[in-house]
């Protein structure tokens, strides 16, 4: 999205208020910007006035701020919504790879599941993407997507340098095989599953509670690509 440059864009500025301020546990590697708002209203009201001026895109996990947007109406209803989904036997193995400590909350996709459907009770129609469809039909994807929050096609913005963009420094090292890629790719062949299970607990029952809300937006994310 940054790619683009229409817009302003945010790199998951939430996970300061869900770090900083309410699990007090902040992941490896994480080096807090000086100056970046901490709590909910405050990173809200720097999105709100950055949108003042030209439009803003913002990319954050879910479990930061499920409970405040659910509640937050006024917000959820000057953007649109869309969620980005990967196989959690996936997902475990390579956070796992980067924080051994990481919780079952951060799996994340029971707080994917709670997001979508408080936005949908508020009368919203988030999309749902699959990482398998980014890495396979990328132009179609992300076309599908910039539909769906009303922007054009960028035919430009499916390749980019090694330099580091604005806002991540505070994850950067989470992000240098992208940043080195130069485009969206397919990862190397590995079997998640296979990986995870030598990894065994509590990886792998972090997976098994989190499959069923995954299993349900798979499905939703299936038949939204299907339609016409």
């Amino acid at each position: 999205m940054r790619e683009r440059g229409d817009m302003s864009v945010f790199h998951e500025p939430f996970m300061y208020h869900y770090y900083l301020t309410v699990s007090g546990k902040p992941f490896p590697d994480f080096v807090p910007e000086s100056g970046h708002p901490v709590e909910y209203a405050g990173i809200r009201d720097m999105i709100l006035e950055r949108a003042e001026t030209r439009p803003v895109f913002f990319k954050d996990m879910a479990y930061y701020v499920v409970d405040d947007l659910a509640e937050d109406a006024a917000f959820t209803g000057q953007m649109s919504h869309a969620f980005l989904l990967r196989d959690p036997c996936e997902a475990a193995f390579s956070y796992a790879r980067k924080d051994p400590e990481f919780s079952l909350t951060e799996l994340g996709f029971e707080a994917q599941h709670r997001l979508y459907h408080a936005l949908v009770e508020q009368g919203h129609s988030p999309l749902i993407l699959t990482a398998d469809q980014l890495r396979e039909e990328p132009e179609r994807t992300l076309s599908r997507y910039w539909k769906h929050a009303g922007l054009g096609f960028a035919e430009h913005a499916f390749s980019w340098d090694d330099r580091v963009p604005e806002g991540w420094k505070s994850v950067q090292s989470w992000h240098d095989e992208v940043l080195q890629s130069g485009a969206i790719k397919k990862p190397a062949e590995v079997d998640a599953s296979a990986q995870l299970a030598k990894l065994g607990p509590p990886y792998t029952d972090y997976v098994t509670h989190h499959l069923s809300f995954y299993t349900e937006l798979l499905d939703i994310a299936e038949a939204q690509a299907h339609q016409k």
